[in-house]
């Protein structure tokens, strides 16, 4: 990666050191399985339609499961990072994704919706953890004026996971879909699948040997902020994290409504069947992957802040397009929401970590608790889809909205 120079800096920014790239390979692995994890949420609620009866409404308990296990987990999961470390925390996160996983199994044998949302639970308690440890872990490993370019990188393959998941579960789960079908065995053992490669990756990672690392957000970079910084502030007298942290909820709640309701899209205003939509859903994907690689490329000669001021104003457009249900136009609109949200999601939690020096662990469990808002949009979104889906998307205007108003001025440290 090119090195990058600050304002007041003789010496340029690498990517990160030799010493911490096999902790690199690893953590931003992490990324791409809690991306799986989440697409294959929004395919489960399209499946638990058909396989259990559930209303649009009904469904969105699937989100509520995984993105309320945020608000849950954030805190204990910042809390034992700061008392055991990054990699205690990585443990305690895959742990969890794998005890999830395989909790399918009983759920399936049940057919009971009410087990299969304990089941998310605790494994969106598991992504939780992982997403609260991941992202200042990745920020550890090199200099602060490339953190952005960094939890952006780590975050393409988050992207490409997004890409995986809804393949996955297109073939193995939507494929099949036969009308009054209540056949559960598809999804348990997809579910037994995921459970071992977690558990594997845990047991491999318990084996590497992670550098002593330097917070760098722990040293005061004042000429890479170009403010002066208090250091005897509280962690909520730093404003732009406290925006960061609702900017976040605004994000994920628009994301969880975004997903969940995609293939819905694709089935009632475009005519597709649910496995055609939920291919679609894997070209979806792919466009928040080439905005995150596009992203982290423009940030080279575009301020953060500037360029996702202009994606959120770039998807206030897209949504008004897809609510006029043009066809073709509305779909396409749709689609291209994922290339703007992309770098949405590690810009502002980027932004919200910057100068809280010793604050910084605990800022990040706060900023991941902003993930709830995933779980409640999914919820308005689907009470109003149950009268007309295009509709449905006025509502992420409210959230793309105030990421704008984030990046355009709340941003600033101060």
């Amino acid at each position: 990666m090119q090195a990058t120079t600050a304002p007041g800096k003789s010496q340029p920014a690498t990517f990160t050191e030799n010493k911490y790239i096999i902790t690199l390979v690893f953590v931003t692995s992490l990324f791409m399985f809690w991306g799986i994890a989440i697409t294959m949420g929004d395919v489960l609620n399209k499946h638990f339609q058909h396989v259990l009866s559930l209303t649009k409404t009904q469904s969105a308990f699937v989100q509520f499961a995984i993105f309320g296990a945020y608000f849950v987990m954030g805190i204990p999961a910042g809390l034992f990072m700061k008392r055991f470390g990054y990699k205690k925390g990585v443990l305690l996160g895959l742990s969890l994704f794998a005890t999830g996983s395989f909790l399918f199994v009983p759920a399936a044998a049940a057919a009971s919706f009410t087990y299969f949302g304990i089941a998310l639970f605790i494994l969106g308690c598991g992504i939780s953890t992982l997403e609260t440890v991941a992202h200042p872990f990745v920020a550890s490993l090199g200099d602060q004026r490339t953190s952005d370019q960094r939890i952006n990188f780590a975050q393409a393959f988050n992207a490409l996971g997004a890409i995986i998941g809804p393949a996955i579960g297109s073939y193995f789960l939507l494929r099949n879909n036969t009308v009054g079908s209540t056949d559960l065995t598809s999804v348990k053992t997809l579910y037994i699948v995921i459970g071992s490669v977690i558990a594997t990756i845990a047991i491999l990672f318990s084996f590497v040997k992670v550098p002593a690392l330097t917070d760098p957000h722990g040293v005061v970079d004042s000429a890479a902020a170009n403010v002066d910084v208090e250091p005897g502030k509280s962690l909520f007298q730093h404003k732009h994290f406290v925006w960061a942290v609702i900017a976040q909820f605004f994000n994920v709640a628009a994301q969880g409504g975004t997903w969940a309701f995609f293939i819905n899209y694709g089935h009632e205003k475009m005519g597709f069947s649910d496995e055609t939509a939920g291919n679609y859903m894997v070209l979806f994907m792919g466009l928040m992957l080439v905005g995150r690689f596009v992203g982290t490329f423009l940030m080279r000669v575009i301020a953060p802040h500037t360029l996702l001021a202009i994606f959120a104003a770039c998807n206030i457009v897209m949504c008004l397009i897809i609510t006029q249900s043009f066809g073709w136009p509305s779909f396409i609109a749709l689609m291209m929401l994922n290339f703007f949200f992309s770098i949405m999601f590690p810009t502002i939690f980027s932004l919200g970590l910057k100068n809280l020096g010793s604050h910084t662990q605990q800022a990040s469990s706060f900023i991941s608790m902003g993930v709830v808002g995933g779980a409640i949009l999914p919820f308005l979104m689907g009470m109003a889809a149950e009268h007309d889906v295009a509709k449905a998307y006025y509502l992420p205007i409210v959230c793309y909205t105030f990421i704008f108003l984030f990046g355009a001025k709340f941003y600033k440290v101060k």
